[in-house]
């Protein structure tokens, strides 16, 4: 199962590498493999990996990008969903996987070594794979995109920087300025800094994606930048409820679709700074904090439980 030795970031090197393990490119699991050099170094100088950095990849497909994180001393976990892929890594990095004996599958491990966790990213709890502090870097599966990063940034212990390829389209929307906002904007940029730093051509992968791409660099905030938990819940069952409706007036959407009289929506409107005639996607975090303080407790809503349909986006490419 092993990859040959010389292989090379080029269509005709993944392929043959594929064929040669048994193996295709799976669209189920939008794998769309990167075989642009300049990309790959492109996201390497992103993630600045460095000796004992403890880094969290998802997705690690053939081992191009895990390759430079260990090269650079990073101590990696990795996680693949795929069994022949798994098979294919654990070849190519049998020394990096090496344990010295005694030592535990989750305890202390040494800079430039990789831990290979086979099995569905979304069943794992992702935010405490491995120790404190540490960084996420992935070619991340487009279908999952959202979910992910509902995981990585929803709870504590958040990642110090997420490097992530991602579908340009999702880049865009993610680092949208008001005017533009959705809400996974909203939800990303409550709790960091986003910047999109590379966008990447369908070309760059094998086999190449219908869609283009993009490197976004995504910064959490410190830990005590952030509502309480209880308000924290709050503001979000607001943007949800605002959101199903993302183009039409604020004061007529959340009439709509919160438990609340149409005259306190607009008192808290007006109090907030708000004009009432504004579209959802207008607003900034700081005005949904507002208008969250001026409304008051919500109350129950079985509506505000259920994310809009734009969290979960149908599968598309690797």
């Amino acid at each position: 199962m092993s990859p040959p030795s010389s292989a090379r970031l080029d269509p005709a090197a993944i392929r043959r590498t594929l064929r040669q393990s048994g193996l295709r490119a799976r669209h189920s699991l939008s794998q769309n493999f990167l075989v642009d050099v300049d990309v790959l170094e492109a996201i390497l100088a992103e993630a600045q990996p460095r000796p004992g950095q403890n880094v969290l990849e998802i997705g690690p497909g053939l081992g191009f990008l895990t390759d430079g994180l260990i090269a650079a001393g990073a101590t990696v976990t990795a996680v693949e969903i795929d069994p022949g892929l798994a098979a294919v890594l654990r070849d190519r990095f049998s020394a990096a996987l090496a344990r010295p004996p005694g030592q535990a599958p989750g305890g202390p491990r040494s800079p430039g070594s990789l831990r290979l966790i086979e099995g569905d990213a979304l069943d794992q709890p992702l935010t405490r794979l491995l120790p404190e502090p540490y960084d996420v870097v992935a070619n991340l599966p487009y279908h999952i995109t959202s979910p992910i990063l509902h995981r990585l940034l929803g709870e504590p212990p958040r990642p110090g920087r997420l490097v992530l390829m991602v579908q340009r389209e999702v880049a865009e929307r993610i680092a949208a300025k008001p005017g533009g906002l959705s809400y996974l904007s909203v939800f990303v940029q409550y709790h960091a800094t986003v910047r999109i730093a590379l966008r990447v051509p369908p070309g760059a992968f094998e086999p190449a994606p219908a869609v283009d791409s993009a490197v976004i660099v995504i910064e959490p905030f410190a830990e005590d930048d952030r509502l309480d938990p209880p308000t924290e819940d709050a503001l979000w069952r607001l943007v949800q409820a605002a959101f199903r409706e993302r183009r039409k007036m604020i004061h007529n959407v959340l009439t709509r679709q919160l438990p609340l009289p149409a005259d306190r929506i607009a008192a808290a409107l007006a109090d907030a700074g708000i004009d009432p005639d504004r579209r959802p996607q207008t607003l900034a975090v700081g005005e949904w904090i507002r208008l969250l303080e001026a409304i008051g407790p919500i109350g129950s809503d079985e509506r505000g439980r259920r994310a809009p349909r734009e969290m979960n986006p149908p599968a598309s490419t690797r």
